[in-house]
């Protein structure tokens, strides 16, 4: 909102050059003197001082009070603009995958290596950042899903749990089927006009209750979009070494997860078929690149509706200046006439 001062026939503002040719040329020196005195001394005595200055501030007077009217004459008017934003935005729940797995070291970020969560969670930032309109949540899972942010359209407090996501957080597997069918229940509101699940993973489902492609077959039923992105490589990759007993990574004497080269594979047609089923898209990042680009298609592909309505209000200044124009022409008059009568 705004009160910017504007003028409904600003060439009438040109009237102020006339007020000051006029004030130039009254502030001229008269005629020459008729008489000559080698001293004004006596003829000084003569005269009042406060006599001068009211002459001054009487012809102030009157150029303020035309100066006034030129610009009552422009109309000038205070604008207060109103805007009024009308988001139809899209529900989106994201689903990262928290499995050990995801700590395995074939992505690099900003030129340093980088874990697959590492290089979701920096994708996925960007992401929720580049969709204000729209309400985002985010579920992560493992051996089962849990909710790290209901949606909200409060991204600042969204980004701040995406930056809490870690691994180890739920007993370690891989529950695909499970992730997808509580994404879909958080977005099962007939009131919202586009619904979207975006899942991360790098796994196999090997936990849960619910199948994939189960989970496939409702989010269809229900018409929400889907977008499955299957992260990492198939082949010898820096991964974690897990400890047999705990299942948990093992660390170093300083608390660093132990790292070795060894193979790891990604269950690319498991993934195909769940997206088949859902009639939605597959999607594979094998770097960060792609991963990027993964994100910027979808985003391409889900695009909001932003209707801005704007309103103007003006306040006319116009009988405030014509009343303060004519007040002081009067006030001038009067005083010239009474107190401050000049003599002829």
């Amino acid at each position: 909102m705004s009160w910017p001062l504007t003028f409904a026939q600003p060439w009438l503002l040109l009237l102020l050059l006339v007020v000051l040719l006029l004030a130039y040329l009254r502030g001229k020196s008269g005629r020459g003197a008729a008489l000559t005195f080698s001293s004004t001394a006596a003829l000084r005595a003569l005269g009042k001082t406060s006599a001068a200055r009211a002459g001054k501030f009487l012809r102030a007077m009157f150029l303020l009070s035309l100066a006034l009217l030129a610009v009552a004459m422009a109309r000038p008017q205070l604008g207060k603009s109103l805007t009024q934003v009308e988001a139809s935005g899209i529900d989106i729940m994201v689903v990262l995958d928290v499995s050990g797995s995801m700590l395995t070291k074939d992505f690099t970020v900003g030129g340093d290596s980088a874990t697959r969560i590492d290089a979701i969670r920096e994708v996925t930032r960007k992401f929720i950042e580049g969709r204000p309109n729209d309400r985002i949540g985010i579920i992560a899972f493992a051996g089962r899903p849990y909710v790290v942010s209901p949606m909200t359209l409060d991204h600042d407090w969204l980004l701040q749990n995406l930056d809490r996501v870690r691994i180890g957080l739920v007993e370690d597997s891989t529950a695909i089927g499970s992730a997808i069918a509580a994404a879909a229940n958080r977005l099962n509101d007939k009131r919202s006009k586009s619904r979207l699940i975006v899942l991360l993973t790098d796994g196999e489902n090997n936990a849960g209750k619910i199948p994939p492609n189960t989970a496939a077959e409702a989010v269809k039923a229900l018409k929400i979009r889907f977008y499955a992105i299957g992260a990492g490589i198939n082949g010898i990759a820096p991964a974690p070494v897990f400890n047999p007993q705990n299942g948990k990574p093992l660390t170093d004497m300083f608390g660093n997860i132990v790292y070795q080269n060894q193979p790891v594979h990604f269950n690319e047609a498991g993934l195909k078929e769940v997206a088949k089923i859902a009639d939605g898209k597959f999607f594979r990042a094998a770097n960060m690149k792609s991963l990027e680009q993964i994100f910027q298609d979808i985003d391409k592909m889900e695009k909001t509706t932003v209707m801005v309505k704007k309103y103007q209000e003006y306040r006319d200044l116009f009988p405030a200046c014509i009343m303060a124009g004519c007040g002081l022409l009067l006030a001038q008059l009067l005083l010239s006439q009474t107190i401050w009568k000049k003599l002829p």
